[in-house]
């Protein structure tokens, strides 16, 4: 179709739908005059596509992992790109980054390259140098050439400029505002009304995340109803314990739901849960969506010690740590928590008073910046 507005192509690697930073990206591309298509992947699990004022297409894969998943994907991306008119690419985290770059290349188009965490040293690549090496050197390779980067706080952007000489942009993954949201109750949500609700939520809930712990712990957790929602690695691990130790009464999963449904379990929890160990550089300086979610939803936090989770939630006083991954130790705080009603309702009111300070509506004129001063 022909169009006079600028168009952007958005590369992420997901199947879209649950990938609120992404969705919100292409939301500011929108605002900012640009005509937007973003490309992904289709699953066979893969929840339909919203109603969204841009394109989006989702390659279907015959391979879902390993390797030859990421050869094939990073190839159809290349000739996607190749083949379409575009005035800007943006490309999200380092498995999309070599086909935007070199079509960038190519075609003398402007590039904007999103770290969503330290890639290089998630735990999967961790286990395997030989896929760590191939994805540090394809980085080693691209990044010192690079003039539009952005990551998700400045403890990543630190590493990455004292690493590659380039500037980060910091965008924080802060959760856009729903002025008129209404929650359902827990009732037409099935939850039940006696009970606490704790809730760690998550599209990667992997290894090292602490939700294998937080179910174990789960028996020594009284009066409480824990969900998980989301999905990952660990995933069939988590319904195994749930079975094994017959914890079904308190304990749920709820595979991924849009956003826009997550959103009225995330206002209907007592607690909320981010608890990721410090096994790698790539959790421990990570600063996952959850806890803006949580912040939104007006929701007291538990979360592992980790620098900048650290700094949320002691600047605005919103929750307590975990001071290790042991059930019982896990088990020990949230009943602290919960039973201490008073300073529980002090947190919810800090999150709320929190949650108006950290705005997207702000966070996101970073971005209107960036893209009004492409290099």
């Amino acid at each position: 179709m022909f169009t006079t507005k600028k168009i952007a192509i958005v590369s992420v690697i997901n199947d879209l739908v649950t990938d609120s930073r992404v969705n919100k990206t292409c939301l500011t591309l929108v605002e900012c005059g640009f005509e937007v298509v973003l490309i992904g992947r289709q699953l066979p699990n893969s929840l339909p596509l919203p109603n969204w004022s841009f394109k989006a297409i989702r390659m279907k894969l015959f391979f879902l992992t390993g390797p030859l998943f990421y050869f094939f994907f990073n190839l159809r991306l290349f000739f996607k790109l190749l083949f379409k008119k575009a005035d800007l690419l943006y490309a999200n985290d380092l498995d999309t980054l070599l086909p935007n770059y070199l079509i960038s290349k190519l075609k003398a188009i402007p590039l904007i390259y999103d770290s969503h965490e330290l890639f290089c040293y998630v735990p999967e690549l961790l286990e395997s140098p030989t896929k760590q090496k191939i994805w540090l050197g394809i980085e080693k390779r691209i990044i010192p050439n690079l003039k539009n980067c952005i990551t998700i706080n400045n403890s990543i952007a630190t590493l990455f400029e004292e690493k590659y000489n380039v500037k980060f942009n910091v965008v924080r993954n802060i959760s856009d505002q729903d002025n008129v949201f209404t929650a359902k109750s827990r009732e037409d949500l099935g939850l039940p009304l006696g009970k606490n609700i704790i809730l760690l939520q998550g599209a990667g809930i992997n290894i090292d995340r602490g939700a294998e712990e937080l179910i174990d712990a789960m028996e020594f957790v009284d009066n409480a109803l824990l969900l998980i929602i989301g999905s990952g690695d660990v995933w069939k691990v988590l319904q195994q314990k749930i079975k094994d130790q017959n914890l079904s009464k308190k304990v749920m999963l709820i595979n991924k739901i849009p956003k826009a449904e997550l959103l009225h379990y995330t206002h209907n929890a007592d607690l909320g849960l981010s608890i990721d160990k410090n096994t790698n550089l790539n959790y421990y300086y990570s600063l996952p969506n959850k806890i803006f979610d949580y912040l939104q939803a007006g929701v007291p936090i538990l979360a592992s010690r980790l620098p900048e989770i650290e700094k949320i939630v002691s600047e605005f006083k919103v929750g307590d740590f975990v001071y290790d991954h042991k059930p019982k130790t896990i088990a020990l705080k949230i009943n602290e928590m919960l039973s201490e009603k008073s300073l529980l309702q002090e947190y919810k009111q800090n999150a709320k008073k929190a949650s108006q300070q950290l705005s997207w509506l702000t966070e996101k004129q970073k971005l209107i910046s960036i893209f009004e001063n492409l290099k």
